[in-house]
């Protein structure tokens, strides 16, 4: 073969291994990316379904509210069923159109509720189950997608709980304080009493099973008791009410003047101007400021406070009252004088009590301190829980003696009178409350009331 020939041969033989290199190299990529998408098109990670609640009973109206994730091809369909005795019943159905090919052809996130509704289905009383199935857009399963059934068993329950009561306040005033004892047929999450449209929660009474005591209570400005009733909720949202009488009896109103001059606004002002730096304007101003705009959040952190007693009571026979003279009342009506002139109106809603300065401020009885720190108009304050929703509140006080979370019986020292925050002397604010509202401390002072009213009836039953 001549050289021309062979360097041809060779030639060739180069471009042929080059177009086979190149031929077999589109196919591995051609394979790399088919199997890339055969992996991303028939992925097998399962649609994930979650509730923020467990459900286990279903009332007349019951949402069934639900997340479902897909973090891959994303969702295809969501459906929400009902089963019992072999019958299905739909309560939501969603499907998502395909917006691509890979990942995130549908949402990855979907956030919905389903209404079940007894109207509209042929369920009954009893056991039944709820089904949450959910497919994502994946290939897989033979193209119907990745698939996840989610299987909650529950009760349809459309009874209300049945409520017997046991006993009712028979008279009350405003700001006026009683109790309610009564028996629920079943355990219900939601229970309490309704008086004049505010609610009063219930807690167990003497261990005794589905027996239940509520402390009510009118706010100092109540004009009568329009409704009062006992209600109850059960786990399924089944409502049961049972309404009782309370008499309404009148209080006769009081009213005082207090006149505000300079050297009191001067020595006061910088106490509150250190807590409340936003205050503006003139010595006046800021103290309008603190009577009113400090007085409305002291007034939402106490209801704060309030809002979780402990279930059981802790205070037993009357609350002891500190020895000293009555400077104030409660409800006392006041209006606020300044260069003669009316400025301002407020409501004292606790009673004054003055002895010696510095007189030692002690636990009026067996409880647990909730707060014991600086709060705007009350000065430094000790609140302590005493249990099942009644509260006892010491202000102005000059030191504190105890902290949050201590557990005091009564007598115990808590703190000693002073002058701070809106307190023109030294001398012992106590106020009462009930689930936060003030009530009058007289009524908790007298053992004859605590025995009328709650001892000899809880006693009896």
């Amino acid at each position: 073969m001549t050289n021309e020939n062979k360097m041809k041969t060779h030639s060739s033989d180069k471009h042929l291994r080059f177009a086979s290199t190149l031929l077999l190299t589109v196919i591995l990529v051609m394979a790399v990316v088919l199997g890339a998408g055969a992996f991303l098109l028939f992925e097998r990670e399962k649609p994930v379904v979650t509730l923020p609640h467990e459900i286990n009973y279903l009332g007349k109206q019951t949402e069934i509210p639900f997340t479902v994730t897909d973090q891959k091809n994303g969702l295809r369909s969501v459906v929400v069923t009902v089963l019992q005795n072999g019958e299905e019943q739909e309560l939501l159905a969603q499907s998502f159109d395909r917006r691509g090919w890979f990942r995130n052809a549908g949402p990855d996130r979907i956030e919905n509720k389903a209404l079940f509704d007894l109207a509209k289905t042929r369920l009954k009383e009893g056991p039944a189950e709820v089904v949450i199935t959910a497919r994502d857009f994946s290939f897989a399963g033979t193209f119907q997608g990745n698939t996840t059934i989610h299987r909650l068993s529950v009760e349809v329950d459309t009874k209300a709980p049945k409520i017997s009561l046991q006993h009712s306040q028979r008279y009350i005033r405003p700001g006026g304080s009683g109790i309610v004892v009564y028996d629920l047929s079943e355990p219900s999450p939601e229970h309490g009493a309704l008086v004049n449209d505010l609610f009063f929660p219930g807690f167990p009474l003497n261990s005794k099973e589905n027996r239940y005591i509520v402390y009510i209570a009118l706010p100092w400005d109540s004009k009568g008791v329009q409704n009062s009733r006992v209600v109850a909720k059960d786990q399924a949202g089944n409502e049961g009410s049972a309404s009782f009488t309370a008499v309404f009896k009148n209080v006769r109103e009081k009213s005082d003047t207090i006149t505000v001059g300079d050297g009191f606004l001067s020595s006061k002002i910088p106490e509150f101007e250190e807590h409340y730096p936003e205050m503006t304007g003139s010595l006046i101003d800021k103290y309008l400021f603190v009577n009113n705009e400090v007085r409305n959040r002291n007034a939402a952190t106490i209801q704060e406070l309030c809002s979780k007693p402990a279930a059981e009571q802790l205070w037993q026979n009357q609350f002891a009252r500190m020895p000293g003279q009555t400077m104030a009342g409660f409800a006392e009506e006041r209006t606020y004088l300044y260069q003669g002139k009316e400025i301002d109106r407020q409501t004292h809603l606790g009673i004054d009590i003055a002895s010696i300065a510095n007189s030692a401020i002690k636990a009026a009885n067996r409880g647990k301190v909730i707060f014991a720190e600086y709060l705007g108009i009350y000065g430094n304050m000790v609140l302590i829980d005493h249990g099942q929703g009644v509260f006892s509140l010491y202000s102005h006080l000059s030191r504190i003696e105890t902290a949050p979370g201590a557990e005091v019986d009564r007598n115990t020292v808590i703190a000693y009178s002073g002058a701070t925050g809106m307190a023109g002397g030294d001398h012992l604010h106590f106020s009462m409350l009930i689930h936060g509202m003030f009530v009058t401390p007289i009524e908790w002072w007298d053992q004859h009331w605590i025995d009328v009213n709650i001892k000899e009836i809880v006693s009896q039953l």
